[in-house]
């Protein structure tokens, strides 16, 4: 077979294997405890100011 030509076969075994789904994974959420500090100067409305001018 050249390469690049159709393998019906390839076609089939693929698509069979992304129908399968596979539900055997933890589904379940990590808590985390802890806490968030930030160390800045900037107030939150400086914050917003620079996010819109790097949004537009």
């Amino acid at each position: 077979m050249s390469m690049g030509s159709y393998d019906d076969a390839e076609h089939e075994r693929r698509e069979r294997k992304n129908s399968k789904v596979d539900a055997n994974f933890d589904d379940d959420r990590a808590e985390h405890d802890g806490q968030v500090e930030y160390e800045g100067d900037e107030s939150a409305e400086d914050l917003l100011d620079q996010f819109k001018q790097i949004q537009s």
